[in-house]
């Protein structure tokens, strides 16, 4: 496997406000450890969109990641022309900035959104440029990954696609590993 797909919830669907809330640390240290695993069987390339959220906090753990693992790629791809566009300026200057972090960036539809079509083929397009998917994301607490969630099964059931999901319970282990190494390195520094 070499390309993921990653995507999930958005920023204000998990209740996140600002770049310091503490939910977010969680979320990274989630992707992180997902990423890693992911690099283990041979990632090469990380492929997500620009929503606020989990697809611009995978573009900063693959920055991070980078690091040490310098073959490590990470592309952008936006569902339509102007993306974010409409946002508020700060969210817009932030996407301009993570864009210039990423190897690739472009879009898969080159006019201004006009329409839900232009969504769903934005996923065909990942499904068919992907060979694997990584989803924050829990169907008993349902947001706009939904749709995804739903364009990947589909695909599943007319070819292998693997999917990696990390749900409600998964984040609530990660949010108490994190807190445990945390704890573990302030001891160390007593």
């Amino acid at each position: 496997m070499s390309r993921l797909w990653v995507t999930g919830y958005r920023s204000y669907e998990i209740g996140t406000f600002g770049d310091k809330d503490p939910k977010i640390t969680v979320m990274k240290y989630a992707l992180k450890q997902a990423l890693r695993e992911q690099l283990e069987l041979g990632l090469e390339w990380v492929i997500t969109g620009g929503q606020l959220g989990i697809e611009q906090w995978t573009v900063e753990v693959v920055a991070e990641l980078k690091t040490s693992f310098p073959d490590l790629k990470i592309a952008m791809m936006f569902p339509f022309q102007d993306f974010g566009k409409q946002w508020q300026a700060n969210n817009q200057e932030k996407l301009q900035q993570l864009t210039t972090q990423c190897d690739f960036v472009a879009q898969v539809s080159t006019v201004p959104y006009q329409g839900p079509q232009q969504l769903q083929n934005y996923q065909q397009f990942m499904l068919a440029h992907t060979d694997a998917a990584l989803l924050v994301y829990d169907p008993d607490f349902e947001g706009k990954t939904q749709y995804d969630f739903q364009a990947i099964k589909q695909q599943q059931a007319v070819m292998p696609y693997p999917l990696t999901q990390i749900d409600m319970y998964q984040l609530q282990e990660y949010a108490t590993e994190y807190e445990e190494i945390r704890a573990e390195e302030q001891d160390l520094f007593k």
